[in-house]
């Protein structure tokens, strides 16, 4: 083979290197911007693989503040008080004070300028899953709040509610209450009464399998037992939360804490008689009983 035929075969060789060369790195650039573009479908946001859904919040605010809070709203007073189990002045009341409390519940802006979700969007989400017992994301599609929101707004709202109001009305009567419960209660024909109890089955629709038995009464189904005390104007004065539904209401009241200080001597003086006997303790009525 002459020089000259080596040369040109080899500058051939090189050229056609050089192009296999050049076809395997466009086919690596192209394969590697389709692994980029399929990380960024699956990356949106802070969380890894979370997408994030523009849900609008603006809108659902303004939907959501016709149908029950403008000057005439698409539902009147008593449908807003069957959905969220009050009135909206009480609502209203309540939203002034944690706005107030907490400003995680006030309506602000982003780095960009967009409205965040508004006091009215966290305050329904938090009450329809404590009335209703709805999931999370139940109302997602109309109040327009995610389900991490939602639990964050839930997690809140008991909090605020408890250092706001706590004090007030999650008590035990003092003196003054107790003289006034029983002259209503004498006026009603009960002396010395100092309000109702009776116990009320909750529903566990989520009680895990090896504890159907222990949780089963009378319903045949899982329950939890909440007992309560509340007087002539449905105030309540005691709250007893969490014991097995396969439990009697005797036997709740022997491990609630209802009687610990009249145990202990520290029940608040009270002075009636009945039948000509003198008493100077207090009663609970439970209606359950009469019946």
């Amino acid at each position: 083979m002459d020089p000259e035929d080596i040369i040109t075969y080899m500058i051939q060789e090189e050229e056609e290197e050089e192009h296999e060369m050049n076809i395997a790195v466009g086919a690596y650039a192209q394969s590697s911007s389709q692994r980029n573009d399929r990380s960024l479908v699956r990356h949106r946001g802070s969380v890894l693989n979370h997408r994030i859904i523009y849900r609008n919040r603006e809108l659902g605010n303004q939907l959501f503040y016709r149908d029950y809070f403008s000057d005439h709203p698409t539902y009147p007073d008593y449908i807003f008080r069957r959905r969220f189990r009050m009135r909206r002045s009480l609502f209203v009341r309540i939203q002034s004070a944690i706005e107030s409390h907490d400003p995680y519940f006030v309506q602000r802006c982003d780095a960009i300028g967009v409205l965040g979700l508004s006091p009215l969007q966290k305050m329904t989400a938090a009450l329809r899953i404590i009335a209703y017992g709805l999931p999370a994301d139940a109302i997602d599609d109309y109040v327009r709040i995610g389900e991490s929101t939602a639990i964050e707004s839930l997690r809140k709202f008991v909090k605020a509610i408890v250092q706001i109001f706590g004090e007030q009305y999650l008590r035990r009567p003092h003196s003054g209450d107790v003289k006034r419960l029983m002259e209503v209660a004498e006026q009603r024909g009960f002396p010395g009464m100092l309000g109702s109890i009776d116990c009320m089955h909750w529903r566990w629709k989520n009680c895990p399998t090896a504890w159907h038995g222990a949780f089963s009464g009378r319903y045949h189904e899982p329950t939890i037992i909440l007992e309560a005390v509340a007087s002539y104007d449905l105030w309540i004065w005691h709250a007893y939360f969490g014991l097995p539904g396969s439990l009697n209401d005797i036997n709740v009241l022997d491990r609630s804490t209802l009687f610990s200080e009249w145990a202990e001597g520290q029940a608040p003086e009270v002075n009636y008689t009945i039948n000509g006997h003198n008493y100077n303790m207090g009663y609970y009525l439970d209606y359950t009983e009469l019946e």
